[in-house]
């Protein structure tokens, strides 16, 4: 679609799944980035899988034909400003389309709204842009996205890193 831009979709409480399921048999493009997690329960091992940004689905559309979405029983609405619908930065949709794609662990992360921003140039995540971290295991980069005030980190190696990155001022 010509006019189409990715959205971040609220919608019901563990019902991204079937959020995404729903959109991609009406054709629509969708993210649903997800990280697994190992739970214990008295004798047994198990794996879940969990979404990176609870409440939330993202979905490229035009939103001059919103209603086919809006439809979905879990669809509570597009995030927006007031009632204009506010599509999610393109470089942030872009670095956590290439985070999904690598298929790279990822974490949620608390927001940051400052700091150093940087680019990878080598390695999986090669063009991703984020905010840089170190902890005591190595280096994170920090995804957000602006629009939910939400982020995911990626642990990455010191030299798929440069500092010539666009700084973002918030």
């Amino acid at each position: 679609m010509p006019n189409s831009q990715w959205y971040a979709i609220r919608v019901k409480s563990n019902r991204e799944r079937v959020t995404a399921d729903s959109l991609r048999s009406k054709d629509y493009a969708v993210c649903l980035p997800t990280y697994y997690e190992l739970s214990r329960r008295a004798t047994r091992k198990r794996v879940s899988e969990w979404p990176l940004f609870p409440g939330y689905v993202f979905c490229c559309l035009d939103t001059n034909n919103r209603l086919p979405i809006l439809t979905i029983p879990s669809v509570l609405h597009i995030v927006s400003v007031g009632r204009i619908p506010q599509p999610v930065d393109d470089y942030e949709m872009a670095s956590l389309l290439s985070i999904t794609k690598a298929g790279v662990p990822a974490r949620t992360h608390p927001y940051f709204a400052i700091g150093q921003h940087v680019r990878l140039d080598t390695g999986p995540l090669t063009g991703v842009e984020g905010i840089i971290l170190t902890h005591p295991r190595g280096q994170k980069l920090i995804v957000s996205i602006s629009l939910l005030q939400r982020s995911i980190a990626v642990e990455v190696e010191p030299d798929w890193i440069s500092l010539s990155c666009h700084n973002k001022v918030s």
